[in-house]
């Protein structure tokens, strides 16, 4: 596992028309790690998730990925480059087959090329998708929609892959593959930073970890000493 930082978030402010979300936040993400964003709902999470993918525009600070400058880099220009995000909500296109969903995660070059290993992979990853594969994706269950998500961002063939609550509204067993497969995937090599409500399954996958709060990061370390802290226990996991 890498110590090199494959994402540095700088100093970044960012909000909405005059509402300010996120307030001089930094983080780095290590190559080949979990890195977990933890917090309440509303503290700026997916603002940050928006951001990093080039989704929002920042109003200060900076954004490094792979060592480039990207603050200003168009959203394509960053999947292409080996970011891609997978939403909050899933978002998947529902008059679409899954065979469908998967092939538009493969629109920027780099990945076209590798479309069909790609698409084995997901396959492999989550069979039950490969078993709907010709079904539209708004027939669905919702875990096996987030499968669809999960697998349309694998499609993108990228390095980092952002999870923005990826086990939201999941039943317990499904969150549960959910958690599983992101570890399989940092196994693989993959660079994950997911942000999540479920502290607790989160901070026991991760590697390293940061606490955000009203747009701020009230602490970092690494997972398992945060795991342990006592106001992370109380404020987080009840305990």
């Amino acid at each position: 596992m890498s110590t090199h930082p494959l994402l540095a978030v700088d100093e970044i402010t960012a909000g909405y028309g005059a509402v300010t979300i996120l307030r001089e936040l930094s983080l780095t993400v290590p190559e080949g790690t979990i890195t977990a964003l933890v917090g309440a709902n509303g503290a700026g999470k997916t603002t940050l998730m928006r951001v990093i993918a080039g989704l929002l525009a920042p109003s200060g600070g900076t954004i490094r990925f792979a060592g480039t400058d990207v603050t200003a880099a168009p959203t394509h220009r960053r999947v292409a480059g080996g970011l891609a995000l997978v939403p909050e909500g899933r978002q998947v296109f529902p008059y679409l087959s899954v065979a469908e969903n998967l092939r538009l995660g493969a629109w920027a070059a780099p990945a076209r090329t590798e479309a069909a290993a790609s698409t084995a992979r997901v396959y492999e990853l989550f069979p039950r998708l490969d078993e709907r594969r010709a079904q539209a994706a708004g027939s669905l269950s919702g875990g096996e929609q987030q499968m669809l998500a999960v697998g349309r961002g694998l499609m993108a063939k990228p390095r980092l892959l952002l999870l923005d609550e990826p086990t939201l509204g999941l039943a317990p067993q499904m969150a549960r593959m959910i958690f599983d497969t992101v570890q399989r995937l940092r196994d693989d090599g993959m660079t994950i930073l997911i942000a999540e409500q479920d502290v607790r399954t989160t901070l026991a996958i991760a590697d390293g970890a940061y606490v955000i709060e009203n747009g701020r990061i009230k602490k970092q370390g690494a997972a398992a000493a945060l795991r342990d802290d006592p106001e992370i226990r109380s404020a987080y996991l009840g305990l």
